[in-house]
């Protein structure tokens, strides 16, 4: 189930972006990634995907998919749920 990727999930953001003093139960399961969420940028998604298929096996294969995917905690949960390896 994804929900128990969450905290996995928000570690690897925290880890990926070097987000200093921040703690994965700061992040919101189901806050906006970039604009008014975490505020992340283009530059910040690209090292999420590299991230992603580092810790999880997993591609994101082209930006249209990445917008969902980077839609939310949630969403990148249950993205790798599906599509691990």
């Amino acid at each position: 189930m994804s929900d128990e990727l969450l905290p996995q999930v928000k570690q690897m953001i925290i880890d990926a972006l070097r987000i200093e003093g921040m703690a994965p139960d700061e992040i919101d399961n189901d806050a906006p990634l970039f604009g008014e969420g975490l505020g992340l940028d283009s530059i910040d998604a690209l090292q999420l995907v590299v991230a992603m298929e580092k810790e999880f096996g997993v591609v994101v294969p082209d930006a249209a998919t990445g917008t969902t995917v980077f839609a939310s905690v949630r969403a990148m949960a249950a993205y790798i749920a599906e599509h691990r390896k």
